[in-house]
């Protein structure tokens, strides 16, 4: 991502032009290179921290030499050379591709174990309304609204179906509406229909009677029995927070997601950089966001050394000496 943060950047220091002929073009420079690694970790992932400060000469050596031979860095860095992750859509030891294929692991309708690391067993976690070891068949309460060799799509239905068909309904992509509440009853007697299609279950519901939160046989989970219907648990508000320190909650029907914190925080209670709690080294509270501190416009001087230009980073600043001056301890001469 720091590669396509930084693709139409320069050095921003108002004199473009004379910068880039001192320093070299923005593009293949080394302050190019500390944005993008600055960026490679969360705040918080000592882990990823380690990574990089262990491995910054290989960095280096791929900016220099590699870069044009191997172009995607988290391919080349975390995937071949330290081995710790792998490719989208592949899993565990070997990167072996998910259940449904790498394309579209689990058909596009969960989350596979261990999607992108070197861990899981590259099962299946299917969303709300989907089931099977590929997560192509649909749950109790849905029903298949289309499906072909790449896709499958599970439906609450929310209007009756008739059918001309003798025996039980069949919904429109013939599939038994049997598995609904409404079991195939006769239709009135001079309709021209056979038999007469009820709705799916309440989205709400496991097993139900009828169509409405209040016709629940048995919730389903993620809800909870309230007033003799079935209402949505909101996991956001327990006692205990579900998420992590650098992630929120937001509350779905039936579940709950966790979402990172925006790059500039510790902590956070929503999305953006207006929602931290506190904000990480190098920004600061602005207008109620986390914003960069610009060091290079402070009172006092960032880059001590005499003849040094300051240049402004995100989270922080580099000193360099311009093209020409030989840079010592003391002074670039």
């Amino acid at each position: 991502q720091g590669m396509v943060d930084t693709a139409k950047k320069n050095f921003g220091g108002g004199n473009t032009a004379w910068e880039e002929k001192s320093l070299s073009k923005y593009e293949f420079s080394e302050v190019r290179l500390l944005e993008i690694t600055e960026s490679l970790c969360g705040s918080s992932d000592f882990e990823c921290h380690s990574l990089l400060e262990e491995h910054e000469e290989r960095l280096e050596a791929w900016w220099l030499r590699l870069k044009k031979e191997y172009p995607d860095l988290f391919e080349w860095f975390c995937v071949k050379t330290l081995k710790v992750c792998c490719l989208p859509g592949t899993y565990g030891p070997d990167c072996l591709a998910c259940q449904g294929g790498s394309e579209r692991p689990c058909s596009g309708n969960g989350h596979c174990s261990g999607d992108g690391s070197r861990q899981g067993d590259g099962s299946c976690q299917c969303h709300v309304g989907y089931q099977g070891a590929t997560c192509t068949d649909c749950a109790d309460g849905y029903f298949s609204s289309r499906r072909n060799e790449t896709h499958s799509i599970c439906t609450v239905r929310p209007w009756p179906l008739r059918s001309r068909r003798p025996g039980p309904c069949l919904a429109w992509d013939a599939v038994p509406c049997g598995a609904q509440w409404g079991q195939g009853r006769p239709a009135s007697v001079g309709s021209g229909m056979s038999h007469l299609c009820f709705p799916a279950c309440d989205e709400s519901c496991k097993t139900c009677t009828g169509p409405t939160n209040r016709d629940c046989s048995q919730c389903a989970v993620g809800w909870v029995q309230e007033d003799d219907a079935c209402v949505d648990v909101d996991e956001c508000a327990a006692e205990t927070p579900p998420c992590g320190d650098q992630q929120y909650c937001e509350n779905v029907n039936g579940s709950f997601v966790c979402e990172e914190c925006d790059s500039t925080c510790v902590g956070c209670t929503g999305q953006g950089p207006g929602r931290c709690k506190e904000c990480i080294p190098g920004y600061t509270k602005e207008s109620g966001q986390c914003a960069d501190i610009d060091e290079c416009a402070g009172a006092e001087k960032a880059c001590t050394r005499e003849n040094e230009n300051c240049y402004n980073t995100p989270g922080s600043y580099v000193c360099v000496c311009p093209e020409g001056f030989e840079d010592t301890e003391d002074a670039c001469v």
